[in-house]
């Protein structure tokens, strides 16, 4: 497929908007607490996502409907995004934006593990053993500390390999659950229910007592705003058109550009360090993310999330 002026502005939007969620996600949580700052984003990105649905005159989805983008949105939003912006308490947005790359090798090993698919071909099987190479060579690089000179963050790590699995598992399922037509209604769903459950989650974790409105910076406000429209709405907006507009195989692709923009912005806006040796992990994760998405379009199953499915990121 030639690549148009339009779909190179849409692939443009995906790849910065999206790679530059990680910072984003660094700069809001200087002044507020992770979960409630993601409760906010993802209730008022749905809320007028589905608004804007409404007034398109798009059914109103059942019950059963909402029961399903509940589930999704919660692994998606609650134990994926969340997680991810938890933990980048003590990592930076660079490295996380790396770990969460390695979700469509989680997506390739339950399709094939816990869902009875068939046996992954050869590039998969080596881009499966290249990335867990490259997730552990991650882990080294950082020597016992992390990349601003501080204790090693161990439960970080955790915390995004967790939130990636969580987002596979999200991806997957949300391929059966029963959920509208309309894309972006089905993503204004998530959203609201994901982020309600990441409010409430603040709530039992004490975060509200935290959440002071008036010691949130400007810097903070600004990175919500930017998750909220440029993350949330323009950047799965862009990317649903995408789908539609172009091949798949090309809309893919930010799974292993969006880590590669994080990094960047990371080094060029915050400062963010990164070792050689952290370097080439990174190098190493992506090209198996390649190798991954490659294998299984050759199989006619692309595991790329539907992201959007909402984060990611996204």
């Amino acid at each position: 497929m030639n690549l148009t002026l339009p779909i190179a502005a849409g692939l443009l939007a995906v790849y910065i908007f999206w790679g530059g969620t990680y910072l984003a996600m660094k700069f809001a949580i200087e002044t507020m607490p992770p979960f409630m700052m993601a409760g906010i984003r993802f209730m008022t990105a749905g809320a007028i996502v589905y608004a804007w649905q409404v007034y398109r005159g798009i059914p109103s989805p059942t019950v059963t409907q909402w029961k399903n983008a509940a589930i999704v949105g919660g692994l998606l939003l609650l134990g994926g995004n969340g997680g991810v912006v938890w933990a980048e308490q003590m990592v930076s947005s660079g490295i996380a934006a790396i770990i969460v790359a390695t979700v469509p090798l989680w997506m390739a090993l339950i399709a094939w593990l816990w869902q009875g698919g068939s046996r992954p071909n050869g590039m998969v099987m080596s881009g499966l053993l290249i990335g867990f190479m490259g997730i552990i060579l991650l882990v080294k690089s950082s020597g016992g500390s992390d990349l601003s000179g501080t204790t090693t963050p161990w439960v970080g790590y955790a915390v995004l390999v967790a939130a990636s699995l969580s987002w596979a598992i999200g991806s997957i399922y949300s391929r059966i659950a029963k959920l509208p037509e309309a894309p972006l209604l089905a993503i204004a769903m998530q959203m609201l229910t994901g982020g309600f459950f990441c409010l409430v989650f603040g709530m039992i974790t004490g975060e509200g007592g935290r959440f002071d409105v008036t010691a949130i910076s400007l810097q903070s406000a600004l990175a919500l705003g930017y998750l909220i429209f440029f993350g949330s709405i323009v950047g799965f907006s862009a990317f649903i058109w995408l789908l539609k507009a172009a091949d798949p195989t090309i809309a893919s692709t930010y799974a292993y550009v969006n880590p590669i923009v994080a990094v960047i912005l990371g080094w060029a806006l915050a400062g963010e360090q990164m070792t050689l040796q952290a370097a080439l992990a990174a190098l190493i994760i992506v090209i198996s993310v390649v190798m991954i998405t490659k294998g299984n379009q050759q199989k006619g199953k692309a595991y790329a999330a539907p992201q959007a499915v909402v984060g990611k990121n996204s």
